[in-house]
């Protein structure tokens, strides 16, 4: 008995050895955005094809940076990146094989009968060997989910890398139109405050100040709705960015993403796709799948449950015993569990047809809309041209009093819309070429510089 106690304690203090211990983390009680962005060298492993450089946000940000920062700082990136922790820690313990079962048992009764009668008592062990001939298949498969729970992640991180850049894009285009608007409020502030002197001196008559006045009105009209849209985009870039509502972002303009080389493009869609993050995390899920629907086949075979024992009995008579357990496959045969593993298989693969289908359509229609803009871009830049011509002449026979200012008004206020429209289809342009990006999960191709298989 002193032996088996021993026994007892030795399996109790190694099992205690091995458990994990509690370790108290309380929630936040304050809030933890910063009001700046912190200087950053980024100096990391490129998980989103984002070039390494020093960050210095003084001197601004320009769209490249704006995206690494979101990368780095971004809340909901955090909690992904613990989901993914999560979903680790679940894939790592489906992968695990279980324990043996540990049996033991001591007669409490004490009741002996005749002398030299002592305590019986049994201690057995058993293992379940149906797990092992499915360990392979399911070792695969966990490996394959490590693979997908990475990819997934990457392909969240270029979704805030897309949304980043397109912040970017509005921002800075709204920087163009603000500055633009400001000056034709000027032009048309400064018309209408010398028609009222006119129009004080009884030169002219009250009418007269009406398309400038209406000019300007519509020109404040635009900046106000400028100001809100800017001011969601402002409170939208800095959640982004992981700062402070009132944290003052400075963004650098200039930076312009390069030429799309749109031929070859069309021509490599496919290759491009496949090596989309969550096109590969779909193609891991697949494979994980699939060696679940191994096991679950595997797992048709007998349950083999093998134990062995040793036991004592009140006379003091030791024996050894062997025990085999075996499961009839008459009933269940585990056929459920392969129906259900099939049909998810079945329905990855169908995922995965329709996800590259719909890339595929959906890079095919921004190329379509991409060549549209560019066709009505040069149109309008065209049409700018003439557009300037008249409102310069306008402005020429006004000084000469040869023209009536409604003429001159209209001229400028045509120049006006056809420069807003210019902005419009430049922002539409470059937030195109972020959403393809984001649409192959990489670099795009350029005209200077492309390798054609």
């Amino acid at each position: 008995m002193i032996v088996l106690k021993k026994y007892n304690l030795l399996v109790i203090a190694g099992v205690l050895a091995s458990c994990s211990v509690y370790q108290p983390d309380p929630l936040p009680t304050h809030f933890s955005l910063p009001d700046t962005i912190p200087h950053l060298l980024i100096d990391q492993q490129n998980r989103t094809s984002l070039k390494s450089h020093p960050i210095d946000p003084s001197n601004g940000l320009d769209m490249d940076e704006v995206a690494t920062v979101a990368v780095l700082n971004n809340p909901d990136l955090k909690i992904a990146r613990a989901d993914a922790g999560i979903a680790r820690a679940q894939a790592f313990s489906a992968g695990l094989l279980p324990d043996p079962q540990l049996a033991l048992s001591s007669d409490l009764s004490n009741t002996g009968v005749g002398p030299g009668s002592v305590r019986a008592f049994s201690a057995g062990i058993s293992y379940d060997f149906l797990p092992l001939l499915t360990y392979h298949a399911n070792d695969a498969a966990a490996q394959a989910e490590f693979k997908k729970i990475d990819l997934n992640l990457l392909w969240q991180e270029w979704q805030v890398v897309a949304q980043a850049r397109l912040l970017y894009v509005k921002l800075t285009s709204a920087q163009k139109l603000q500055s633009l608007l400001e000056k034709n409020r000027d032009y048309f502030s400064e018309r209408v405050n010398s028609i009222y002197v006119a129009v004080n001196k009884n030169i002219i008559g009250n009418e007269a100040v009406l398309p400038d006045q209406s000019a300007l009105q519509d020109v404040q009209r635009q900046l106000n709705d400028l100001e809100r849209q800017t001011n969601q985009n402002r409170h939208d870039l800095n959640a982004l960015l992981g700062v402070s509502p009132d944290a003052q972002v400075l963004l650098r303009e200039g930076m312009l993403l390069p030429d799309i080389d749109e031929d070859a493009l069309a021509q490599n869609v496919n290759q491009l796709l496949l090596r989309r993050p969550d096109l590969m995390a779909l193609e891991s899920g697949f494979q994980a799948q699939d060696e679940r629907y191994r096991a679950a086949l595997l797992a048709q075979f007998p349950a083999l449950n093998v134990g062995f024992t040793h036991a004592r009995d009140n006379a003091g008579i030791y024996s050894d015993g062997l025990g085999v357990t075996l499961s009839l496959p008459l009933f269940n045969r585990n056929r459920g569990n392969v129906a259900i593993e099939k049909a998810t298989r079945d329905k990855l693969v169908a995922d995965y047809q329709l996800r590259l289908d719909s890339a595929n359509s959906d890079i095919h229609r921004m190329l379509v809309e991409r060549s549209i803009n560019s066709r009505q871009l040069h149109e309008i830049q065209i049409s700018l041209i003439r557009f300037s011509a008249m409102a310069s002449n306008a402005d020429t026979a006004l000084q000469k009093n040869s023209i009536d200012t409604l003429i001159v008004s209209n001229a400028h206020t045509a120049l006006l819309t056809r420069q807003v429209e210019e902005i419009g289809i430049q922002q539409a342009m470059l937030e195109q070429q972020v959403a393809l990006l984001a649409l192959i999960g990489g670099e795009l191709p350029v005209q200077l510089n492309l390798e054609k298989n």
